[in-house]
């Protein structure tokens, strides 16, 4: 990448020749342009897997299926950012998932 030595634009090249878009400034010389992008690896995305489970809060909590009052316990942003988080439960016997968004 060349810069203008007048202005200090960056040159450009416009129909085979060089030039300031800004003073108009010819290059005698071709200019030569590259480019690069450094491209991260994103980390992936964890999955919660039934026998996972266990690394949650257990809380007291009546599950509506089986009657247990043990569940674990975790929450969840599922709604616009400015109400409430939604709070998740599964029974820790027969691991029915419910919510509640109180």
């Amino acid at each position: 990448m060349e810069f203008c030595p007048k202005c200090g634009c960056v040159l450009v090249e416009k129909n085979k020749k060089a030039g300031c878009p800004r003073c108009r400034y010819k290059s005698k010389s071709k200019i030569k342009l590259e480019s690069s992008e450094k491209i991260d690896i994103k980390p992936e995305i964890g999955v919660i897997d039934n026998k996972d489970t266990d690394v949650f809060p257990v809380i007291t909590a009546v599950c509506p299926e089986c009657n247990n009052k043990e569940a674990y316990f975790w929450t969840s942003q599922t709604r616009a950012g400015d109400e409430g988080e939604t709070k998740f439960y599964r029974c820790t016997k027969c691991k029915h998932t419910w919510r509640d968004y109180h």
